[in-house]
């Protein structure tokens, strides 16, 4: 494995992504694991390319990405933070392109915390009147 060229973080509600890029031919490692196997969902799979469509970089960089903590959803999104945040650092040129998708901005919602006398953070037991 060649030296990163860049190396960057991405974190989405609890899951965080350490993305490494470097020049080559468009191939996507996820925890040693082709892309295509760990995210066999096409939906998770255009979240996380979303930002080498727009860069129109699919081709250009290889990607090995280290993905930890949350849900596939939450991943996908550290995972898509992490490669824009590559690539404006590889490049100054596409930092405007992202920007304007919102693809550098961090999601910040998170789980609601649960309340005591409620089953979740606001759904409350069924209300008897006798």
């Amino acid at each position: 494995m060649s030296t990163p060229l860049v190396q960057s973080t991405g974190r989405r509600k609890a899951a965080i992504a350490r993305v490494r890029i470097r020049a080559g031919s468009g191939k996507v490692t996820v925890n040693k694991r082709p892309f295509e196997e760990y995210f066999p969902s096409a939906t998770h799979r255009g979240v996380v390319t979303e930002p080498l469509r727009i860069t129109s970089t699919a081709e250009a960089y290889d990607i090995d990405a280290t993905l930890d903590g949350g849900g596939v959803s939450g991943q996908a999104g550290a995972m898509r933070l992490g490669i824009a945040r590559a690539l404006s650092e590889t490049d100054p040129d596409f930092r405007a392109a992202l920007k304007k998708a919102g693809l550098l901005t961090r999601d910040a919602r998170k789980k609601e915390s649960k309340k005591y006398g409620l089953k979740k953070a606001r759904k409350a037991p069924q209300y008897s009147k006798r």
